[in-house]
């Protein structure tokens, strides 16, 4: 979940690697370093955000060095600190190495490593691994590609790494196995990162290092890139980025949250745009057109998921089994992966991850694929992991999600979703032509209402100022927004540090119904349509208890109103697509809350975007 930066070429190294080390704390912000060579190896290295390695490098860095690497950091192995921060050196000075990952074995390694007169100085298994590279290199008295490549082979666990020797200072050897990496190719330059962010404004064109691959990087030959356990050599693949300097900035917002909650009207229609044929009541997908077979004849559908990709995937559940009649059950990817599950061919797996990099989804995907069962992948980021390893799949087209806060994310990949079960349906024939129509129609209208949602904003204020030192939440939905309020309280959570819980609303009166008392905020989603009435009475059970109730209502809404102390409004909108409409509001609550509270909004204490380590 680290991020790593690396660069070598005609430029000044170091104003490239602290850039794209601000673009890349979404991935951890525990401490940072960054290593430049200019004929002398110079180290920066502090705990702390990039802006205060900045500070530092200022007085310790001074250098027009054209070789460098980076790292921010969400500590695994040791607390943050200034030692534990990469770059790690090895023991002689001569190795510098950057590392995303976990190295599971790295305990023996380390043991065997002291016994041979090695000397540790941090309590990170990146250390181990730049001593186990130098190790070798010395031993057999070679390159340090092949150094890499056998210390790689000794290795249990996943990493990407960029690794410098001041021996061969015109060269940078990368290395990948379940974390992301990416190398920009540009002119006589090359730049190495956990995503394309970091270079996106020097160059649209960039090689996916896929799992178990290594890459030798030079001014002076080619990029050579080969398999880690064989040896053989793998023609590079250079794509043309799918993102834009303006995606990844935050465009007047005060937070890339705010700014990714608004742009939710244009990127649902971007994720159904040329898809969705509403006049011609057309669906087509690819990914599902040709593999409808796989669907129609599927014993069930298993959805693997981890956070709000997990809340997505119970609103398809919902969507799928009411639409397409196919059994659907959902599984933290996490869990699933080490219960022994039952799997069969005629199993239809669905992978959900806005990264396309999340390490527990992604072994569940191979586990899918070991037992026979078609694995189709819904992720946001082109060339992504999951995207390669998936028999088929769908992209969100959100864009760039920089805020550690899903927002836009949940709602595309549930517009995915949806579509995806509209064309079951059709196929199955499982609605009738006038409803399956109705929907197509009401979805293609899900924009402009996402957009009425967002003028919630200043009511939002309003309750977020009224309860930002609430020490706890519960929110309660029914049917298709149980999920969102699983969803909502997720968001609190994360970014407020509120406790909060989701739960169904029948389930209140076995258990949290309890906790009601009047310093309890209850968010309550009641929109019109679906279980309207059982709702309204789960809602006068709190009152009674003098909870403190926060609703979510269609506009024009009067039965509930007269019970909350709070009302939001939203448009109204077919029962199965309201969570679309209904997370608008617990968004903006959660952001203001958080705001409110003085929080790191983007950067929530203790997370990282993309989990990229179990």
């Amino acid at each position: 979940m680290c991020g790593i930066v690396g660069y070598i070429g005609h430029r000044e190294a170091y104003p490239v690697v602290i850039k794209g080390l601000k673009r890349l704390e979404y991935r951890g912000y525990d401490s940072a370093g960054v290593m430049v060579y200019d004929g002398a190896l110079k180290l920066c290295k502090t705990k702390g955000k990039v802006v205060g390695l900045e500070e530092r490098a200022l007085k310790e860095i001074t250098t027009s060095g054209t070789i460098g690497i980076g790292h921010t950091r969400w500590a695994t192995h040791g607390v943050p600190n200034d030692v534990n921060s990469h770059p790690h050196l090895s023991n002689s000075g001569e190795l510098a190495i950057v590392h995303n990952g976990i190295i599971e074995n790295y305990a023996p390694l380390k043991e065997e490593l002291v016994k041979r007169g090695y000397v540790f100085h941090s309590d990170t298994d990146t250390e181990v691994l730049v001593n186990l590279i130098e190790e070798v290199q010395k031993k057999e008295n070679l390159k340090l590609g092949k150094a890499v490549q056998l210390a790689l082979n000794q290795v249990v666990g996943a990493y990407a790494i960029a690794v410098f020797d001041k021996k061969n200072p015109v060269e940078i050897v990368a290395a990948r196995l379940g974390s992301p990496l990416a190398i920009g190719v540009g002119e006589e330059e090359y730049f190495i990162a956990s995503d394309a962010s970091p270079f996106i404004e020097y160059t649209s064109n960039a090689v996916y290092l896929e799992d178990g691959e290594m890459a030798n990087i030079s001014l002076r030959k080619p990029i050579k890139i080969r398999k880690i356990k064989d040896d053989s050599l793998v023609d590079p693949y250079i794509q043309e980025l799918q993102m834009n300097l303006e995606q990844i900035e935050k465009g007047g917002f005060d937070h890339f949250m705010l700014k990714e909650i608004f742009e939710q009207p244009s990127v649902i229609k971007d994720t159904y745009r040329g898809r969705l044929h509403a006049d011609k009541g057309i669906i087509q997908m690819s990914g599902i057109e040709d593999n409808l077979e796989k669907f129609l004849n599927a014993d069930r559908i298993i959805i693997v998921a981890c956070g709000t990709s997990w809340h997505a995937g119970l609103v398809a559940e919902y969507i799928i089994e009411e639409f397409a009649r196919i059994s659907v059950e959902v599984e933290y990817a996490s869990e699933f992966r080490y219960r022994n599950p039952i799997i069969n061919s005629k199993d239809v797996v669905i992978a959900i991850s806005q990264s396309g990099e999340t390490a527990d989804t992604m072994a569940a995907i191979k586990l899918a694929k070991e037992q026979g069962a078609f694995v189709f992948g819904v992720c946001n980021v082109v060339g992504s992991s999951i995207s390669r390893e998936s028999h088929a799949g769908a992209y969100t087209h959100a864009g760039p999600e920089i805020g550690v806060a899903s927002t836009k994310a949940f709602t595309t990949q549930i517009t995915v979703l949806t579509m995806l079960a509209l064309r079951l349906a059709k196929a199955k024939g499982t609605l009738t032509h006038s409803d399956f129509h109705r929907y197509l129609l009401e979805l293609e209208l899900i924009p402009e209402k996402v957009k009425e949602a967002l003028g919630t904003i200043e009511r939002a204020k309003e309750i977020a100022a009224a309860f930002k030192d609430a020490p706890n939440c519960l929110y309660l939905g029914r049917g298709y927004n149980f999920p969102v309020a699983l969803e909502g309280a997720l968001k609190l959570k994360e970014i407020s540090y509120i406790h909060a819980e989701g739960y169904p609303a029948a389930e209140m009166k076995h258990g949290p119904i309890a906790l009601i008392d009047e310093q309890m905020p209850v968010v309550v989603i009641a929109p019109k349509q679906g279980h309207y009435d059982k709702i309204v009475s789960n809602i006068q059970e709190i009152k009674s208890r003098s909870g403190k109730i926060i609703a979510v209502v269609t506009k024009g809404d009067t039965q509930v109103r007269e019970l909350a102390d709070y009302v939001i409004e939203i448009p109204e909108t077919s029962d199965a697509l309201s969570p679309l409409i209904t997370t608008i509001p617990l968004q903006l609550l959660s952001y203001y809350i958080a705001v409110y509270r003085d929080c790191n909004v983007d950067q929530p204490r203790n997370l990282a975007k993309s989990v990229t380590v179990e």
